[in-house]
């Protein structure tokens, strides 16, 4: 019976998964063989982790559907247009329900990841070799069982932050299938405290981005030392936060500045190691390394990437096709553009923090030939493109004959290096009951890099007033999260571990409203904006007229007038952020329908 199974397993498992990772390794697939055959050499426990790799990305991953469907509706951004669907609209807005087809796949595929990488967990330590084989094959397979537990952990954290408590499956189905065919529901706070466990055992055995080729493995994408470190502090922070529990209430887990001290732990070991910087250029981080689809970096900022690859659903994602600038070719508009910033997002930014034109894409785009120079068509204020992901950053171009493809191979950022520095801060503050020296710089190197100023030379013109209690710097996180890692997937999970989700979404519909009537801090906004015509500009210098005093009474030459801040943010923004939010239910997703219909042993989520 294990023999058929994992038969079966390995062959979808590794036929699947070979497009998206071809650079990790370029070989053939595994087809009908067993255990014995697939774990007894690094070749094949290489292509068995790569397997558990693949479950990462493609539409049910992180290609689209749990970057981009589920992530939306917090105070950066907001989910496509139109009426209720049952689908990825009402997801969008808190309003699924457990037979919404956008679930059943996303939560099927997490669990598909789990699998794959217990079967490798379960059989890697086993093999000969890892204990008698030569030293550059016991350390790439410890490696490889250091990645298979960090892939779980990966999985689950994902699982159980949309989901919320889950059934513990830490063997491989046909070992827990005999004992426990329906397995209840296990608290979340125990699946933490083993995904805790273990990533401090993982850590040890995955070696640091700079001495992965001392074991004779080529540098790529692969988990290395500090994703998984900071994976662990990522984990720490939520089992530390609050949550919604079964009983419809949020609450915080026991014993809560433990887990504030792993992360601070694990987050300061990354930082004082050397082996990760921030790149000085936010807009190259995105625009030349993410755009030009990097598999490393030379500062190692981007610290655990979703490879993607192949041009299909399975392996690859729609990243700067469903979000990003839409393009015109002739009359043909290719792209779908169903992720807005929000007009208040917008706002969020300093004028001089050059994130902003980063974060937030203020155009469309629109080529005459195929030959012609990209023209940028300024957008109005509710049309904002999210703009880490975009079309016209892809490197090398794409061509104008695969306009039409919905797959442009970016990757999705799990995880980069500011996001380490501002968790250390974070931690370091509530630990200490107020900043420390080392949480400042950890935060203000965030922002110099944010603003344009060298890095580690302190600058009074953008560091954060040294003189804040604890409930003023966390408050400064807060918000410093937002306009570093905003849109990358992070917010709304962030907003639920603080426990300000719902006090959030009513702070926005509240500055929307009064932003679509001009009012208080958005008085002196201007009602219109000016972008200049045949334009091929990717920032603010579109735009001819100031985003922060009343604008001209007549179009200026040359440009293009479009509508901002104005009623119509309340008939479209406002319209549909957010209208299905329920405190006490939707912090958690509904478990598929389809799921519990398996297990009837599979309880429901609060209020569904």
């Amino acid at each position: 019976m294990k023999n058929k199974y994992f038969h079966f397993l390995m062959m979808i498992c590794v036929m699947s998964s070979l497009g998206s990772c071809k650079k990790y390794l370029d070989q053939q697939p595994i087809t009908e063989v067993g255990t014995s055959t697939v774990f007894s050499s690094v070749d094949g426990a290489y292509k068995a982790l790569i397997g558990a790799y693949s479950r990462l990305v493609g539409d049910a991953g992180y290609g689209i559907r749990l970057s981009l469907y589920y992530t939306v509706d917090t105070d950066e951004s907001q989910g496509p247009t139109g009426a209720s669907d049952n689908d990825r609209r009402d997801i969008a807005r808190y309003a699924a329900t457990s037979s919404n087809a956008q679930i059943v796949n996303p939560f099927n595929q997490l669990f598909q990841g789990i699998e794959y990488s217990n079967i490798c967990i379960a059989n890697i330590p086993q093999m000969s070799l890892y204990t008698n084989g030569t030293d550059q094959q016991k350390k790439q397979l410890q490696r490889m069982y250091g990645e298979a537990l960090t892939l779980r952990a990966t999985y689950y954290l994902e699982a159980i932050r949309n989901w919320g408590d889950l059934p513990a499956h830490f063997q491989p189905a046909y070992a827990l299938a005999a004992s426990d065919p329906f397995p209840r529901r296990v608290d979340r706070d125990t699946l933490y405290e083993k995904l805790l466990d273990d990533l401090k055992t993982a850590e040890t055995l995955v070696p640091w981005r700079n001495d992965v080729t001392s074991i004779g493995d080529q540098v790529d994408e692969r988990i290395t030392k500090g994703a998984v470190k900071a994976l662990r502090a990522r984990i720490a922070l939520y089992r530390g936060g609050w949550a919604l529990r079964s009983d419809g209430t949020m609450k915080r887990g026991s014993n809560y500045l433990a887990y504030y001290q792993i992360a601070k732990d694990e987050c300061n070991d990354i930082i004082t190691s050397g082996q990760h910087t921030l790149n000085a250029s936010y807009l190259n981080l995105w625009k030349n390394q993410v755009g030009a689809k990097v598999s490393t970096d030379p500062n190692g900022e981007l610290m655990f990437q979703v490879s993607g690859f192949g041009l299909t659903g399975v392996e690859d994602t729609k990243l700067g096709y469903y979000d990003g600038p839409t393009i015109t070719l002739g009359t043909t508009t290719y792209g779908n553009k169903s992720i807005n910033v929000l007009p208040t997002y917008f706002y969020t930014f300093d004028s001089t923090d050059t994130r902003r034109d980063v974060a937030c894409c203020l155009y469309n785009i629109t080529q005459a030939s195929a030959s012609a120079p990209l023209i940028k068509i300024g957008q109005p204020i509710t049309a904002l493109n999210d703009g880490k992901y975009r079309r016209d950053w892809v490197s090398p171009a794409i061509d104008p004959g695969s306009y039409g493809t919905q797959y442009l191979g970016l990757k999705w950022q799990i995880m980069r290096y500011s996001d380490v520095l501002l968790m250390y801060a974070e931690a370091d503050n509530e630990i200490s009951g107020g900043p420390t020296a080392a949480a400042y710089s950890a935060i203000n190197q965030v922002r110099r890099r944010g603003y344009g100023k060298p890095i580690t030379t302190p600058d009074a013109t953008v560091d954060l007033p040294s003189n804040l209690d604890k409930s003023g710097f966390f408050n400064a996180i807060v918000k410093e999260r937002s306009l570093e890692l905003g849109v990358e997937g992070l917010r709304k999970y962030d907003l639920i571990r603080w426990n300000l989700l719902a006090q959030t979404i009513a702070n926005t519909q509240a500055a929307l409203l009064a932003m679509s009537t001009s009012s208080g801090v958005y008085a002196t906004l201007p009602t219109s904006m000016f972008f200049k015509t045949a334009s091929t500009a990717d920032d603010k210098t579109l735009w001819a007229n100031s985003f922060y005093v009343k604008a001209p009474t007549s179009t200026p030459a040359g440009t293009t007038k479009v509508v901002w801040v104005g009623a119509t943010i309340n008939t479209t923004s406002l319209a549909r952020f957010a209208t299905g939010f329920i405190t006490g239910k939707s912090e958690l997703l509904p478990i598929p329908q389809a799921a519990r219909d398996a297990n009837p042993n599979f309880t429901q989520n609060p209020g569904y």
